[in-house]
């Protein structure tokens, strides 16, 4: 269910909702309200309920949601009714730490492909996937219709290697390599600079502690 007046800042907290709901059936929890999914998630019960308007009414005034029902109905919102072929590019060590993330603790993908330009590593496995040559990409792409890729290459190759996955119909990159990627607006990306996160996290660590003066 694709609808583009959502807001972005909406859509990345739909994973965060699915997760808390996914440990609330782990514990039997059959109805939740949106002030107890408040505690749950850490957002606003006002905010949760905006942020479930934009897809329609999952719950009843005074009663909550029914957590199986509002879980399926996220899955289907998001894509997740169904596994997501992925592939990943680049396997290194961040490359083969969130490969091997995703095969084993991820149930809604599903990893199609592992591919890098190293023969060193060519030809190993993570887990029980085959790492493949770049050569390879746009037959797997093609052979399951993936949409998706995760990119942990070198600032010096992402940009053609992006290239290769537009052309060949990847509509949405999460790219970890360190360089803005620049694609047509109709392509997704989500970058996601460790580095950045990091030194942005030790800010709050050399600030002084609440009410003292911090040097300017």
């Amino acid at each position: 269910m694709l609808r583009k007046d959502v807001p972005k800042s909406v859509v990345k907290r739909l994973p965060i909702y699915l997760r808390s709901l996914d440990g609330l059936l782990k514990r039997d929890v059959e109805i939740i309200s949106s002030k107890s999914l408040s505690m749950e998630t850490g957002f606003t019960a006002e905010q949760i309920r905006k942020d479930f308007a934009y897809f329609g009414a999952f719950g009843t005034r005074g009663t909550g949601y029914n957590t199986s029902y509002l879980r399926e109905r996220l899955l289907t919102i998001i894509g997740l009714d169904q596994q997501t072929n992925i592939v990943a590019i680049g396997a290194g060590h961040l490359g083969r730490a969130l490969t091997r993330h995703n095969i084993t603790k991820n149930p809604y993908v599903r990893i199609v492909g592992v591919f890098d330009v190293n023969p060193k590593i060519v030809g190993d496995r993570i887990a029980h996937v085959e790492i493949k040559h770049l050569i390879a990409l746009p037959q797997v792409i093609k052979k399951y219709n993936v949409k998706v890729a995760l990119l942990t290459v070198s600032s010096e190759g992402a940009q053609e290697v992006t290239n290769t996955l537009v052309d060949n119909g990847i509509k949405a990159i999460l790219n970890f390599a360190p360089i803005k990627l620049n694609v047509a607006e109709h392509i997704y990306v989500h970058n996601a600079d460790l580095t950045i996160e990091l030194q942005s996290l030790i800010y709050y660590s050399s600030t002084g502690e609440e009410g003292d003066d911090v040097d300017l």
